[in-house]
């Protein structure tokens, strides 16, 4: 069987409490079947201020984190994508937001660095966002091979952006994996919608691993990690709290679906604009 889980948390600032709560969330999503578990964005780490991050930045291939990841990964004989990472960026002020995948050795397959940062005012709640502050954006596309399909990456913001994972749909992807921490309120109006667009547009799998609940730092995310087919259906949903979703990836129902309904192949991009006089 192909199942995947994505795991839930509500991390906080203690990166040791965190991923023993990850290791235990991993062990019970293998138990019930995942050849591959999807970790939600920083999943080590929720600090109190955004700058926090920056004192458990790692360089690619050394570090606790990883070192956690390829552990995980070795001993359940799963693939691992490990949420994101704080990797060092091109100065002190700056990480890269890393997403890491590991195979069922332990060996590190792929990497993709968060593109669209998230440097917002919520306005409900006065909440203020800049990500940029302390996150360099990524400026590539990261599609791999696995035994499941053909995974491509993205990063909770970059779910807004359809350009990425049409292009990322230029490299054949099969299954969308968004590891991610959407706000209460953002995650509320539009989660859902999005995570659905973007199978149904794409005729894709896509596993969505979030953040849900409160954090020590006062806020709160969206949770309700899922699951979707490539006809937008919900496969599986958590609302809330700790926990995961699994569900089965059958390649060929993504094969049918795209045979019967080639949609994908019926894209037409206008090159002429008429302009009213």
């Amino acid at each position: 069987m192909k199942r995947i889980a994505a795991i839930q948390m509500a991390s906080g600032p203690n990166v040791g409490a965190n991923l023993t709560e990850a290791g235990r969330l991993i062990g019970k999503a293998v138990d019930a079947g995942a050849g591959m578990v999807v970790l939600p964005e920083n999943f080590a780490c929720m600090g109190i201020q955004d700058t926090d991050q920056l004192r458990h930045r790692e360089v690619e291939g050394e570090g606790p984190i990883q070192r956690f990841l390829r552990e995980q990964a070795d001993k359940h004989r799963v693939w691992i994508v490990g949420g994101t990472i704080p990797l060092f960026g091109e100065d002190e002020q700056h990480m890269r937001a890393s997403c890491l995948v590991f195979d069922e050795r332990g060996q590190q397959r792929a990497r993709y660095d968060k593109v669209h940062l998230f440097d917002v005012l919520l306005e409900e709640n006065d909440e203020t966002y800049h990500e940029s502050a302390t996150t360099e954006p990524g400026n590539q596309v990261t599609v791999i091979d696995t035994p499941f399909g053909r995974l491509g990456l993205a990063i909770c913001y970059d779910l807004r952006f359809p350009e990425l994972f049409r292009r990322m749909l230029a490299e054949q992807v099969e299954i969308f994996v968004i590891p991610s921490a959407f706000t209460a309120i953002t995650g509320r109006a539009h989660w859902e919608v999005l995570l659905r667009a973007r199978a149904i547009e794409n005729l894709c799998y896509v596993v969505a691993s979030a953040q849900g609940g409160y954090h020590v730092n006062g806020r709160e995310t969206h949770g309700h990690s899922m699951i979707v087919d490539p006809w937008g259906g919900v496969l599986d949903e958590l609302d809330n709290g700790s926990g995961f979703v699994i569900a089965e990836i059958e390649m060929e129902k993504l094969k049918s679906i795209r045979r019967n309904f080639p949609v994908l192949e019926h894209r037409k991009i206008p090159c002429d604009i008429t302009h009213d006089e």
